[in-house]
């Protein structure tokens, strides 16, 4: 059985960094974050109208790469914080978007601190007061919703070894 690992965080904190290094280092496989795709094959950032596409896609793509995953499938973001981001830009959500966040089935979250230098990514990145204030919307939604996770701090070694750490517990 695959148990799927949601990475969790803000805009420039490492999600997709961690998440490649991490199925390197387990020999499996990653699910990279639809929204880069989306937002470079359209040159533009999504609509309100947009998030569900990217929620619904996002975890189409987990369900797909599920099948040949070892042991572990490492979730470069979820529908939740497609669902945190939408509320944090727009007023309304999809009552489907919100469903899809409330399925949060991963057997582990962590979430990354924002603790490494802020980078420009053309249209997807916005500042870093808006990484950081995202990133305690983050975790006051995960303490609120009582699901347990992990922050990751530090160099992507260091991150890594507690990810490794963590994992020990999960079998």
């Amino acid at each position: 059985m695959i148990q799927k690992v949601a990475i969790l965080g803000a805009e420039s904190s490492g999600k997709s960094v961690l998440a490649e290094a991490l199925a390197s280092r387990f020999n499996t496989l990653w699910v990279p974050e639809y929204l880069r795709d989306f937002v470079d094959q359209h040159q533009r950032v999504p609509r309100s109208d947009e998030q569900l596409h990217i929620a619904q896609t996002q975890r189409k793509r987990e369900l797909e790469l599920a099948a040949s995953a070892r042991e572990y499938l490492f979730c470069d973001t979820t529908p939740l914080m497609t669902a945190l981001y939408s509320r944090h830009y727009f007023t309304d959500l999809d009552p489907e978007l919100v469903r899809l966040e409330h399925l949060h089935d991963y057997a582990f979250t962590i979430v990354t601190a924002p603790d490494f230098p802020w980078t420009a990514d053309g249209l997807q990145r916005e500042s870093p007061a808006v990484r950081q204030r995202v990133h305690e919307e983050l975790l006051d939604l995960l303490d609120s919703r009582e699901i347990p996770f992990m922050l990751v701090e530090g160099s992507l070694a260091n991150r890594i070894e507690q990810v490794e750490f963590a994992l020990q517990f999960l079998n």
